[in-house]
């Protein structure tokens, strides 16, 4: 039987706890304040005043007067250990749970932003095939520069014709303008001649 991979981009499937939490006690609350306390533990205020702590205590029960040393020297601080050691025991599991909760917070986030990541991908292909469908439409659809080309030429087609119905009635005005001339000339070229035929006849 083949062993079962662990993946890591995936949550861990949920198991039985060992201790149960109290009923009345909310996890989400409790949860709140220990991310509190571990955002305190983390910041030099926390560190500062714990060095003013301990400074105090070593240097009261180290040079203060014996009768009033309730944590003497010659028993190594024995209280100021054990307070440090319940501070420590208690610190630990409390930052572990907070990193817990940052990290299923991560964990959502990250699942938010892969499902934002795929809709946008498929908006992407989306909008890519729309715009070949409109690259492969306007193949077949008349652009502007294409009907302007075509009545630019039949502008210029009728502009032509203009110019050789107006040149061919020019010609033809010459032409009318020449015979008549011809006609006027003919006509007086008659004239001039019957009086001298009348002359000669007399």
């Amino acid at each position: 039987m083949a062993e079962r991979r662990i993946r890591l981009d995936q949550p861990s499937e949920a198991t039985t706890p060992w201790i149960r939490t109290p009923k009345g006690l909310d996890r989400e609350s409790f949860g709140v304040l220990s991310e509190k306390f571990a955002r305190f533990m983390g910041t030099p205020q926390f560190i500062l005043w714990m060095t003013v702590f301990v400074a105090a205590w070593l240097l009261w029960n180290t040079f203060g007067p014996a009768g009033l040393q309730f944590d003497p020297r010659s028993l190594n601080y024995t209280l100021l250990t054990l307070i440090l050691s319940l501070q420590a025991s208690y610190a630990a599991p409390l930052i572990l749970l907070a990193q817990n909760r940052q990290a299923d917070r991560d964990r959502v986030a990250l699942e938010q932003d892969r499902g934002r990541d795929e809709r946008n991908l498929a908006d992407t292909e989306f909008l890519t095939r729309e715009v070949a469908s409109l690259r492969l439409a306007m193949r077949d659809a008349a652009t502007r520069d294409f009907v302007r080309g075509e009545l630019r030429d039949l502008l210029e087609e009728l502009v032509a014709e203009v110019d050789e119905r107006e040149a061919k009635a020019a010609r033809q005005a010459k032409r009318k303008a020449k015979a008549r001339a011809k006609a006027k000339r003919a006509a007086k070229a008659g004239v001039t001649k019957v009086p001298g035929a009348g002359a000669a006849d007399g």
